[in-house]
């Protein structure tokens, strides 16, 4: 699923080897197990949002982190997704 000059917002799970893009942020209100792509068009900006984090694969304005990349302490809790200084950050949302 592509949103085109738009953010995203997936009221369901995203299964494994699904894959939502966005040239927006991206808010998934169930969960992620498979790839988010948010800034597709360089929006740097753009966040992820999910209730549920088990991602194969996350990315922002073409910053990519894989699941191996992602700690597991992360895994199952809900996080959000960003970019700074070049850099992708994930942190779990209290």
């Amino acid at each position: 699923m592509y949103a085109e000059n738009r953010d995203l917002t997936v009221l369901t799970a995203v299964g494994a080897g699904a894959e939502v893009i966005a040239d927006g942020s991206i808010h998934i209100y169930g969960a992620l197990r498979g790839r988010a792509l948010a800034g597709a068009q360089g929006n740097e900006n753009a966040r992820i949002f999910c209730r549920e984090f088990q991602a194969e694969l996350v990315a922002v304005a073409g910053h990519y982190k894989v699941l191996e990349e992602i700690p597991k302490e992360l895994r199952g809790k809900a996080v959000q997704i960003w970019l700074d200084n070049e850099q992708l950050h994930i942190a779990a949302l209290d």
